[in-house]
């Protein structure tokens, strides 16, 4: 495709890399995008077509694992989900003529043909088998071509089901199908993937509305954060609420809480500090301790470096480095960060089992040094809810944060805890603002360089004015 001279719509070859998109006009390449699309369509197609003969022919021994769309996941880039997806649409396309004839003829979309598969492996009870052939020609017709929508054919689907209405609910309400997959990923996430019912739907999202609302900046700024994250901070959010009201009954005796295990001299190192023997990226004075904890956790970092203080450079100098550094390790989710660890001791239904460096507890306490009852009320009269400027999120939202970490000898009294909400108790962890008490005893928030160069002390949000901070 070098002499850019190409018939509109011609299909680049060779190295993807190499596709010299520069030489194209906006109308060539408009076209070339629509035949790689026309392209990638009929080779799926042809998967399908395939993957249905591998299904039917292909032994065990053959395939050298238990089935069809485990020996593609093996093999392709697919994740085992959507290998599984489709099989079952080769494997249902078998007994669906009509369907079949549409899909492979590339007239409907794989998504659209297992929806339209789906309702007729499963039709309306109350609807007469010689309604299921023209109602299902009036489907496929919905599903034609690129202008079909999936939200289109799902509400020809809810029309047939209300014709037919009879006593068991309709697909959109069967209990029976709902399903919720939550998977660790290679990474250390979770991927949540589910299909509910349409009641159990709207519960969702009307308990998720009002929290994933788009929020404010103190500065009056929109709310940069994408529909998406802003729905999985709301969820975060329900799941925390949930917890901390022990709405869940009890396990072995005790209420359902998160259990952390982490070496204390590991908890103790702050956010940011270089193990590798480099310079920490979080030095300087913690106004909260006094002390330089990132310069001496990389201090500690540089006498085990192998290398005498310099960053390791061979394969032996990284195996001992990374042998020194520890991490925090949950009971579902395996590795995480000391910052998350540090996050959820401040506040949490936590079992922090704090280790020596042997791996031996020095302690166990389950939700200790917490703040108590009493003090929680004092603080939600002192801060009245999330003490951040601008927040002031109720205080039956809120997570008592440690302003000098307990594992740094901080206390749990009043003079070294604020209220957060989950959003700005994060943002404290993780976003290089500071907190501290003032001598009008009340909280005082510092910015990052990255937001005030100047790093000028906040008052807390129900303090308009007052004395400047200590």
């Amino acid at each position: 495709m070098g002499d850019g001279e190409r018939t509109q719509g011609a299909l680049p070859d060779g190295d993807p890399a190499e596709v010299d998109t520069l030489r194209l006009t906006e109308a060539q390449l408009l076209e070339t995008v629509l035949a790689v699309s026309a392209e990638i369509t009929r080779l799926e197609v042809i998967r399908v077509r395939l993957m249905d003969a591998v299904d039917s022919r292909c032994r065990v021994d053959t395939l050298g694992h238990p089935n069809a769309n485990a020996w593609l996941a093996a093999h392709t880039m697919l994740e085992p989900w959507a290998a599984r997806r489709i099989v079952n649409l080769a494997r249902g396309l078998r007994s669906q003529p009509a369907i079949a004839g549409k899909f492979y003829g590339c007239n409907i979309s794989a998504d659209h043909a297992g929806l339209i598969l789906r309702f007729c492996e499963r039709p309306p009870k109350g609807m007469p088998l010689s309604a299921l052939d023209p109602v299902l020609d009036a489907l496929l017709t919905a599903a034609d071509g690129p202008q079909a929508r999936t939200d289109v054919i799902r509400e020809g689907i809810a029309k047939v089901e209300r014709i037919f209405e009879s006593d068991e609910h309709p697909a959109s309400e069967d209990l029976d199908r709902n399903e919720l997959h939550a998977s660790k990923t290679l990474n250390g996430r979770v991927s949540v993937k589910g299909d509910l019912d349409a009641v159990t739907g709207e519960m969702l999202l009307t308990a998720l509305s009002k929290l994933a609302a788009p929020r404010p900046a103190t500065d009056g700024a929109g709310d940069e954060r994408t529909p998406g994250r802003r729905r999985a901070d709301a969820f975060t959010e329900l799941l925390r609420r949930y917890l901390a009201a022990g709405l869940n009954g009890t396990e072995a005796g005790e209420r359902p809480h998160i259990s952390v295990q982490v070496r204390a001299r590991d908890l103790a190192y702050a956010r940011g500090a270089d193990r590798t023997g480099g310079t920490g990226g979080m030095g300087g004075t913690d106004r909260a301790g006094g002390t330089d904890r990132a310069s001496d956790a990389g201090a500690h970092a540089s006498a085990t470096c192998p290398s005498g203080g310099a960053r390791p450079t061979s394969a032996e100098d990284w195996a001992a480095v990374l042998a020194e550094t520890g991490v925090a390790w949950a009971a579902w989710m395996g590795p995480l960060t000391i910052t998350a660890a540090r996050l959820l001791s401040c506040d949490a239904q936590v079992s922090t089992v704090i280790l020596d460096d042997h791996g031996a507890p020095l302690d166990v306490g389950l939700t200790s040094r917490t703040a108590t009852r009493k003090q929680r009320r004092a603080l939600a009269v002192r801060d009245g809810g999330c003490a951040f400027t601008g927040c002031g999120a109720p205080a039956s939202w809120c997570e008592g944060h440690h302003i000098v970490h307990w594992v740094n000898g901080g206390l749990t009294d009043m003079d070294n805890l604020v209220l957060l909400c989950g959003f700005h108790h994060r943002l404290i962890h993780h976003d290089g603002w500071e907190v501290q008490i003032g001598d009008d005893r009340h909280p005082w928030f510092i910015p990052p360089p990255s937001v005030d160069p100047f790093r000028k002390p906040l008052p807390s949000h129900n303090r308009r004015a007052g004395p400047a901070a200590a």
